[in-house]
């Protein structure tokens, strides 16, 4: 296992990490069009790139295959979360966490916010995060449930 900073370099296949994750979801949980819309984001929406270039993250591999990351964009906002599809439920996704709120502990961030998915919220229950709001947003006219959340590190 192997945990890194992402440097510029890493912005294309963090994309294609963004995409498997999202792709990989339960058609129970999101349908086709949902995913499709939420994993193109990875191209269209100039958030993404601000997160990736601009924001502080973590990669996490495994023999050289990039398994998933986090990054904060601004310093207080878990602002990407993903892991791939073949990697869910092993943990993985709690290394990450992990190193994300103690990098932002020790650059004096005292609370995390993020908006979660119904995929990822489950999880930041489990690290302690608490729900704030549950909220629904469109993006390209499909809606799409997620919940607002705090962690207070």
């Amino acid at each position: 296992m192997n945990l890194r900073q992402i440097t510029h370099k890493d912005q294309l296949i963090l994309k294609q990490v963004y995409f498997d994750s999202i792709n990989s979801i339960d058609e129970n949980i999101y349908t086709k069009e949902q995913k499709f819309v939420w994993a193109s984001q990875a191209w269209d929406n100039v958030e993404v790139d601000k997160s990736l270039l601009q924001g502080k993250g973590w990669i996490l591999s495994k023999r050289g295959e990039i398994i998933g990351f986090a990054t904060r964009y601004p310093d207080d906002r878990l602002s990407l979360f993903y892991v791939r599809g073949s990697s869910r439920r092993k943990g993985y996704g709690n290394l990450i966490l992990e190193k994300v709120e103690k990098e932002a502990l020790k650059t004096g961030i005292k609370q995390l916010k993020t908006e979660a998915s119904l995929i990822s919220f489950k999880m930041l229950l489990k690290r302690n995060w608490e729900i704030r709001e549950k909220e629904e947003v469109a993006i390209k006219g499909l809606l799409f449930k997620r919940y607002k959340m705090i962690k207070i590190l």
